[in-house]
């Protein structure tokens, strides 16, 4: 069905368009590999860094995709803040969120939490850049911050929403006599939602496409989506190929164990109440201090992780390590996030601590110390983070839309497109694809009339509450003679915006009309 991880990872260079984004970020999960995943298109760039196989950073050159401006779009952070923050991290060349986190203007759990979601969506945006050629790189630049991606769940989420149609149709193909079913022996599966659910019980009774559609009710496309992302995955696939794994399954399951006696029964104790000190999950100081030793961790040498000058000497350098491990023990924590947090804190302390005491490390991290204060005075190489990083300026969506908005007034059609494209190409918000469609009508509305409708049809299905799309659907229609959808559209369009009166003179023109 699919080609194996190995061999999706064989080639170092590509396009999407022969090898889907999902399917290369399956095959870095699958592989385990620690590189780097570069991908251009047009004037956009993206680097995703994956250690072990997860993804845990992507730089991008799109302005809305910066933490910063992440916050201010998710009403998280005022635009008046951002622009403070944003001008002093230019100036100190300090990190965004540590400078946010030290005005108090996000907690150090928020921002994490707020750093999750931001790579999430930074790696769905990719689903939809068929068109890139991508580069694998065996050169990995540390993450600032320790955050990681979830691929199963990417997937999931991205094929299902994000990756285009074509995509799907053009990479997994069937026939209708094929029949699907459940995947046995699956370790770890992503979190399914209601429809992702309801499809991979269906699998149970073994069906054709077809009969999929049936037993789920839903339409082709999601079927075909969920489907793919499901096989993909390895938790579902076609039946003779389940049977296969099947064999293989109960080929390697222990032998039944020999029975023995049942033992005597034992009085059962009431467990004792907890004691000692409670669990600090609840109390906010202790989480956020957690949380923001484990953002910034990776960044810090092991003189600045234990906090300890570089002539220390063994016993302090001994109490420090106690200090620091006693601060996020996983045993002051219960829950599974925290509790991994203080694990991975806990782990990395200890290895500071091992590297200063040994007299050959230590010396090898001064040195390395040595090199970054005279880097910082000017007199020292540039690092290979630095040549790394993407040099283009960053693109911004809005400004690409209110030039081609300037365009459309001056009835520079083709000029006003060209530039709808590329804020949609940027940010692909409803607002710029309906200006978009709408510019590719006034183009050429003898040839695209009936392309644009079926493209504002499909817009406002997905984005009921868009006026601009409503409003332009209304003017397409009328110009094509479709009078009932055009005094339809134009009546909901007046109805998200009463103050239009523009809208009324359209609907009793028509009526005349009619």
């Amino acid at each position: 069905m699919f080609p194996p991880p190995s061999q999706v990872l064989r080639q170092r260079e590509g396009t999407l368009e022969d090898t889907p984004f999902p399917l290369l970020l399956h095959a870095l999960m699958v592989e385990e590999r620690t590189c780097t995943l570069e991908l251009k298109v047009r004037q956009r760039e993206k680097r995703i860094i994956f250690e072990d196989g997860a993804p845990v950073a992507c730089h991008s050159n799109l302005l809305h995709e910066t933490l910063g401006k992440y916050l201010v779009e998710k009403g998280r952070l005022t635009e008046g803040d951002y622009q403070k923050a944003l001008a002093e991290s230019v100036s100190s060349g300090h990190q965004m969120g540590a400078l946010l986190v030290q005005k108090a203007l996000i907690s150090p759990f928020d921002l994490y939490k707020q750093l999750q979601a931001n790579l999430a969506h930074k790696l769905l945006d990719c689903f939809r850049w068929t068109d890139a050629r991508y580069r694998l790189i065996s050169d990995v630049e540390a993450p600032d911050a320790t955050v990681r991606a979830n691929s199963a769940q990417l997937i999931l989420t991205g094929v299902s929403t994000q990756l285009p149609f074509d995509a799907v149709a053009t990479h997994f193909t069937f026939t209708d006599d094929r029949r699907f079913g459940q995947m046995p022996g699956v370790e770890s599966a992503p979190k399914l939602s209601s429809k992702d659910a309801r499809l991979f019980q269906a699998l149970r009774q073994r069906p054709t496409f077809n009969e999929l559609l049936e037993r789920t009710g839903f339409d082709m496309e999601s079927v075909l989506r969920r489907l793919y992302a499901l096989c993909l995955l390895g938790v579902a696939g076609f039946v003779e190929d389940v049977d296969q794994r099947a064999a293989e399954v109960a080929a390697k399951a222990p032998s039944a164990p020999e029975p023995v006696a049942a033992p005597e029964p034992v009085a059962v104790v009431a467990p004792m109440a907890p004691t000692g000190t409670p669990f600090a999950d609840e109390d906010e100081a202790a989480r956020n201090a957690l949380v923001g030793a484990f953002l910034s961790h990776r960044s810090q040498d092991p003189f600045a992780l234990l906090d300890v000058p570089e002539d220390v000497q063994p016993v302090a350098l001994r109490k420090a390590f106690l200090a620091a491990a006693d601060r996020c023990s996983p045993l002051r924590f219960q829950t599974s996030e925290l509790k991994e947090k203080a694990e991975g804190l806990l782990a990395a302390y200890a290895r500071a601590y091992g590297a200063l005491s040994e007299p050959e490390q230590n010396a090898l991290w001064k040195k390395r110390r040595q090199a970054h204060r005279e880097k910082a005075r000017g007199t020292g190489r540039p690092t290979a983070a630095e040549q790394f990083r993407i040099r283009t300026d960053l693109l911004d969506a809005t400004t690409q839309f209110d030039e081609a908005k300037r365009r459309l007034e001056a009835r520079n059609f083709p000029g006003a497109f060209e530039y709808f494209e590329y804020a949609c190409d940027i940010d692909p918000r409803p607002l710029y694809q309906a200006h978009r469609a709408w510019a590719r009508y006034l183009m050429k509305p003898e040839a695209h009339g009936r392309l644009v409708l079926q493209e504002l049809q499909e817009l406002v299905r997905q984005e009921p509450g868009l006026e601009e799309g409503w409003a332009f659907l209304g003017d397409v229609a009328r110009g094509e003679g479709q009078w009932a959808l055009a005094e339809d559209a134009l009546r909901k369009a007046f109805k998200l915006n009463p103050q239009q009166r523009r809208y009324v003179a359209l609907i009793q023109d028509i009526a005349r009309r009619r």
